[in-house]
């Protein structure tokens, strides 16, 4: 593995623990039943039981399991050998049938041979992956013909504002296009808890552009892009908690989240 990815492997193996404790994701509201999905996925995704849905980059589950409480047969990948087990035992934990697999996208060919209906990922996902293009790819060999790739997640221009603790306002600090290395953390706190670690991570900046660009050139037709004012999480300090269940900015003025479905012919 890129040591780029190996790093940030053991940040989310030291985030895991974390998260499965955390109000943010409210584990035990979840194994009571409550709806971890998004309205935007639910409604965009359609019908979804009788259906294979492979989830990349799935964290601990919950979310894979959501889509098999509506139906779906499901594998779950991420590369954190530590969410991995925790969505297997969350599996056996409630009652629902899914595989889950330990493995970074780019190595995912090597130890799972199917094909699936659905190849789904979600919020958060895209400034982990060094390479587009090549992810792309195999997200089309993972599909079956006539199958389709869904992906909502943060929006690219959200990346070019000033995100700290005392953020009042959406001003840009930051370049909208990639840049030649990755961003480098030395340590950090946590979007979902208040822990807190010492180790370094990485993450890319990738334009709309190359989103698209990347599906097309694995041969995959874009069905649409859709734009969404709100986002899945509290990116920006000033933003509120609607009961629709996103974070909105006042005036709802820009974009940041976006959707995107894309058919295998």
């Amino acid at each position: 593995m890129d040591e780029r990815l190996e790093n940030n492997k053991n940040m989310w193996n030291a985030l895991t623990g974390a998260h499965v404790k955390s109000e943010f994701y409210d584990v035990k509201g979840f194994k009571n039943g409550r709806q971890t999905l998004k309205y935007i996925e639910i409604e965009e995704m359609g019908e979804v039981s009788g259906k294979s849905l492979l989830h990349l980059m799935c964290h601990f589950g919950m979310d894979t399991l959501a889509w098999a409480r509506l139906g779906a047969t499901v594998t779950g990948v991420d590369f954190s050998e530590d969410a991995i087990n925790y969505a297997r035992q969350l599996s056996k934990d409630i009652g629902v049938d899914a595989e889950f697999i330990q493995s970074d996208i780019y190595a995912l060919p090597q130890v799972l041979d199917k094909k699936f209906d659905t190849v789904f990922t979600s919020y958060g996902v895209l400034c982990w992956l060094p390479d587009l293009t090549r992810c792309a790819e195999i997200i089309a060999s993972f599909l079956k013909s006539g199958g389709f790739f869904y992906i909502v997640d943060g929006h690219p221009l959200g990346h070019v504002f000033y995100a700290e603790n005392d953020a009042t306002e959406f001003k840009v600090t930051e370049s909208y296009f990639p840049k030649d290395s990755p961003d480098r953390y030395e340590g950090g706190g946590d979007y979902a808890s208040d822990f807190t670690h010492e180790l370094d991570s990485y993450e890319w900046q990738h334009t709309l552009g190359e989103i698209i660009n990347s599906l097309i050139s694995a041969e995959l037709h874009i069905v649409y892009l859709h734009e969404f004012p709100g986002c899945s999480f509290g990116w920006f300090p000033f933003l509120k908690h609607e009961a629709d269940g996103i974070w909105h900015p006042e005036g709802d003025k820009i974009p940041l989240t976006f959707s995107l479905k894309a058919t295998k012919p």
